[in-house]
């Protein structure tokens, strides 16, 4: 299993949210770039970036910060935050990004998001971000009447890498991964399934690897990591 530490980016440094609230940030680090190696250097083998401007803009916000991320290791990075035509999924993909998430996209405009797909297979994440159980979009502000699974269902055979599954209700609160409902999905989908939202310490890598579901691909680990909850050799350890 993949351990995906989290650099989220608002205006222009690392950031940490909870329940999503752009408001109630907490800035872990002012150099992304810098970021980004002290985890390589820690031995992950990924990174998992979010632009929060450009998830509420609409476009990307904080293309230097990114720019600088991927400049500063050779860890293949996973992007997502306000992408959401074609031309964006091309430019960050010919820029050095590994991988591409489309969450509002994939609400909003499956077909474009199966395209993208098609057009770069495993390379295109699909973001599944619910609240109280059904997806949100535009960074979280606004909230549909579609579950995780409905969301994840659309793009069965399109060439989706993984979907990515975040439980804003717990995300930032360091009191637990939804084991349960990263399992079910992960049970209902054929494409593989990222855990996130709620990582408080190593006991949550446990209880994800316990479920023993193989198609749990990975989880992101935010603010666990930078608050030091987890002992990140111990945890890379385990998920060898």
């Amino acid at each position: 299993m993949i351990i995906f530490p989290a650099i989220d980016l608002k205006d222009g440094v690392c950031v940490r949210l909870k329940k999503g609230v752009m408001e109630d940030a907490t800035v872990f680090n002012t150099d992304p770039g810098a970021q980004a190696k002290a985890f390589a250097d820690q031995g992950f083998q990924w990174l998992h970036c979010v632009d929060l401007n450009g998830a509420f803009a609409g476009h990307s916000a904080n293309v230097e910060a990114i720019k600088s991320i991927r400049a500063a290791t050779p860890c293949p990075v996973q992007l997502g935050g306000g992408i959401r035509d074609m031309a964006a999924v091309e430019g960050w993909l010919a820029a050095g990004i590994t991988r591409v998430i489309l969450g509002t996209a994939a609400l909003t405009d499956p077909e474009f998001v199966k395209g993208a797909a098609r057009a770069f297979p495993g390379q295109i994440v699909v973001g599944a971000d619910a609240k109280g159980g059904k997806i949100a979009t535009e960074g979280w502000a606004s909230v549909s009447e579609l579950t995780p699974v409905e969301l994840g269902k659309r793009f069965e055979d399109a060439g989706v890498a993984a979907v990515l599954f975040t439980d804003i209700d717990g995300d930032g609160l360091l009191k637990g991964v939804n084991v349960t409902a990263t399992a079910a999905l992960a049970r209902a989908l054929s494409i593989p399934v990222i855990a996130s939202g709620g990582v408080g310490s190593i006991a949550d890598i446990d209880a994800l690897l316990a479920a023993r579901e193989p198609n749990i691909e990975g989880v992101v680990v935010g603010r666990a990591l930078y608050d030091g909850r987890i002992d990140v050799a111990e945890a890379l350890r385990r998920t060898k």
